[in-house]
C-alpha cells in the first residue's frame, strides 16, 4: 500500500470539511484530529468517540469514494506506528505494581511521554520554518490565549521577545483581543492558542484579525477549529489526557521547539538581546543568591 495514502486522506478530508453534512463534517473532524486512533479502534468504538452513528461513518467512507468502512480505515492501519516509543520502562512497571495511587501515576506518565512523542513527530519541518519566515518577517506579531491556554502564552512571549522583539501579548490592560487588534495592519501577524472547547474570545479575535488581513497561526489540537476561517498555518499538539482537562505537556514541546528554531534564526541579533536580559537581571538582583558563610 501507498504510505502516502493516508496523507493524502487527510488532505481530502480538510478540503471537504467545510461541505459535508454536520454528522459527515463531525465525522471528518474526529478523524483529522485523531488519526491513530482511528486506525486502532473498531467501528463501533470510533462511532462511539465521534458521537455519531456508525451508519454516519459508512456514510462518509462512501461520501470519500470508498467503497466501505473498511476501505476508508486501511490506510490509517497501514500507517499506524506506536507511540510509546517501545517497551514501558523498568521504573513505570514499579508504579504500577505499587497499585493505587502509584498506578495513576503510571497512567498520567504513560500519557504524557505518548502525547508529547505523538506531538512532535507530526510537527512537519517545512511548515515550521514558513511559521518562523512569518514571524520574523512581519512588522507586528500578536500572540492570544485565555483562560489554561494563556500560560502558554505568557511563556511563549516571556522567553520569544527576546528573539522577536516584535512579538506583543494581548489582551492588555484588561481589554479584549480585539481592542488590542484594532490598530494592526494588513500583513501583521496573529498566534492564537486554543484548545478544545474553544474559547469564544479567542475565536473571535481569530475572526476579526482574518478582517483586517492579518496572517493567523494557530496552536492548538486540531487543524479543524472553526468553518467560518483557516489559519494561514497551525501546529497540532496532542492534549489527551487521564483526567477531565487536557494536558498541555504536547504543547508546551511544540512551544519549546518553536522557541528553539526563532533563537536559531534570529541569528546573532536574538543572542545579543537575550544576553543583555541577563545582564540587566544580574545588575538588578534579578536572581536569589545565597549569602556566603562566614
Amino acid at each position: 500500500m501507498d504510505p502516502a495514502l493516508k496523507n493524502r486522506v487527510l488532505s481530502n478530508l480538510k478540503t471537504a470539511i467545510p461541505d459535508l453534512p454536520r454528522g459527515l463534517g463531525s465525522v471528518a473532524k474526529y478523524i483529522i484530529d485523531h488519526p491513530s486512533d482511528f486506525g486502532l479502534d473498531p467501528v463501533r468504538e470510533t462511532a462511539r468517540k465521534a458521537g455519531v452513528s456508525t451508519y454516519t461513518l459508512i456514510r462518509l467512507a462512501e461520501r470519500m469514494g470508498f467503497s466501505t468502512f473498511d476501505e476508508l480505515r486501511e490506510p490509517f492501519r497501514h500507517a499506524l506506528v506506536s507511540t510509546t516509543g517501545g517497551d514501558q520502562p523498568l521504573w513505570m512497571e514499579s508504579l504500577e505494581e505499587a497499585g493505587g495511587l502509584g498506578r495513576i501515576q503510571a497512567e498520567a506518565s504513560r500519557n504524557t511521554l505518548s502525547i508529547v512523542q505523538r506531538s512532535l513527530e507530526h510537527l512537519d519541518p517545512a511548515r515550521l520554518q514558513r511559521v518562523i519566515d512569518l514571524l520574523l518577517n512581519a512588522e507586528a506579531v500578536y500572540l492570544t490565549a485565555v483562560r489554561a491556554s494563556y500560560a502558554m502564552a505568557f511563556y511563549l512571549h516571556y522567553v520569544g521577545r527576546m528573539a522577536l522583539p516584535s512579538l506583543q501579548l494581548i489582551p492588555r490592560h484588561m481589554n479584549s483581543a480585539i481592542d488590542d487588534l484594532h490598530t494592526a495592519r494588513e500583513g501583521d501577524v496573529m498566534i492564537a492558542i486554543t484548545l478544545t472547547p474553544y474559547s469564544r474570545e479567542t475565536i473571535e479575535a481569530c475572526q476579526f484579525a482574518r478582517r483586517k488581513g492579518l496572517k493567523l497561526v494557530l496552536i492548538s489540537d486540531s487543524e479543524i477549529v472553526s468553518p467560518d476561517f483557516r489559519a494561514d498555518e497551525t501546529l497540532v499538539a496532542s492534549v489527551l489526557s487521564t483526567h477531565h482537562f487536557g494536558c498541555y505537556a504536547g504543547m508546551m514541546a511544540v512551544i519549546e521547539t518553536l522557541l528553539a528554531m526563532l533563537v536559531a534564526q534570529g541569528g546573532e541579533a536574538a543572542q545579543g538581546r537575550i544576553q543583555s536580559y541577563e545582564t540587566l537581571r544580574q545588575e538588578n538582583n534579578a536572581y536569589w543568591v545565597a549569602p556566603k558563610g562566614s
